[in-house]
């Protein structure tokens, strides 16, 4: 048996030895003589009955590799008097525990989320809403190459699209387009058809997106400048608008906002740019570094993929595209919270 299969028997036990009407005749695997049988078998005694939990463990599991696993556990189950199925994973997700109480199957994973219900005894417990190899997993479905592959998807969600087309639209390498492809497939949050790669839940992709997302990684500037109101509009999109291919830069946050889905104003100016755009914004909008007092704050990332991802909703307003604005309102206190949800709302709606 597995090192896992192995540490998934011994939680089954832990956890199964704390009722105290629960008698542990035996757990055994039963799929190394057979791949027809289950990954484990509990024979149990409650109050001197019989009963019988047969386990299926995954190594992983997403909703794409539980789906089969119930399948196969309830066949198991058919076939065995007094058993009860149990999926078994490293980490079962709340969206995983929710089809498997529909499916009636019972859950144990091996950072103690539980769920057991068999001849009277009822084992409930949550203690983890996100493990550490879920987290891992997310933040490597969101990095800065990934997150190129996602803004093009959700784009346009209605699209069907080949591994080939997805890597040229969004400018990354066809074997990491085909890990995002796995990872989205995994989640049930694509579908792999004949015509290529569909978003069947883009509303769940982007509330994990939202929900796991940190400020992109990049230099930080501060400044102040003395240009207020229309001004200070005309003077940044002169500056972004230039097409001489020497410094980008592109509204961000409430700034972009404000030409997506207008939520109201704030006090200061968001902009993400990288050192040439820096220098040009400067001059054109009479910039001096402040410690404190800014009006504007510039971030230069390090992820290229942010300038690249750009829409133009008025004649030089240069911003970051929805997706992106939206995900750092998300995190820019209340305030940016309501105004994500407004921006969501307007430009990021799409069919159930």
């Amino acid at each position: 048996m597995k090192d896992d299969e192995t540490r998934a028997r011994e939680a089954l036990r832990r956890l199964l030895e704390k009722v105290p009407i629960v008698e542990i005749e035996g757990i055994t695997s039963e799929a190394a003589s057979s791949q027809s049988q289950p990954d484990l078998v509990a024979r149990l005694l409650v109050d001197g009955r019989p009963r019988v939990l047969v386990c299926e463990y995954e190594s992983n599991g997403q909703p794409r590799y539980a789906r089969s696993a119930l399948l196969v556990l309830h066949d198991y189950a058919q076939r065995t008097p007094h058993a009860t199925p149990v999926f078994m994973a490293p980490y079962i997700s709340p969206a995983v525990r929710q089809l498997c109480e529909e499916k009636g199957v019972a859950y144990l994973d091996l950072e103690g989320n539980a769920r057991i219900a068999f001849g009277g005894v009822f084992i409930e417990r949550i203690v983890a809403e996100n493990s550490g190899a879920e987290q891992r997993e997310l933040k490597s479905l969101f990095r800065p190459k990934s997150a190129q592959v996602l803004r093009a998807m959700l784009r346009a969600p209605g699209r069907s699209w080949r591994v080939t087309d997805l890597s040229e639209v969004s400018g990354v390498s066809l074997g990491h387009v085909s890990n995002v492809r796995t990872a989205l497939i995994d989640r049930e949050w694509a579908l792999a058809s004949p015509e290529g790669l569909l978003l069947s839940k883009p509303d769940e992709l982007l509330d994990a997106w939202r929900d796991s997302y940190k400020a992109p990684s990049g230099e930080r500037m501060r400044f102040y400048t003395p240009l207020h109101g229309t001004a200070l509009e005309d003077a940044a999109r002169s500056v972004l608008s230039t097409g001489d291919g020497s410094g980008h830069a592109a509204f961000a946050s409430f700034s972009a906002a404000h030409w997506l889905a207008p939520y109201g104003r704030t006090g200061t100016h968001y902009f993400y740019a990288d050192h040439e755009g820096v220098e040009k914004m400067r001059g054109a909008l009479r910039l001096a570094p402040a410690s404190k007092g800014e009006n504007v704050l510039i971030t230069v990332p390090k992820d290229a993929g942010l300038l690249a991802d750009t829409v133009e909703p008025a004649p030089g307003a240069i911003c970051t595209d929805p997706i992106q604005t939206y995900l750092d309102l998300s995190i820019a206190g209340e305030r940016g919270a309501e105004a994500a949800e407004h921006l969501r709302r307007e430009k990021l709606s799409w069919p159930k």
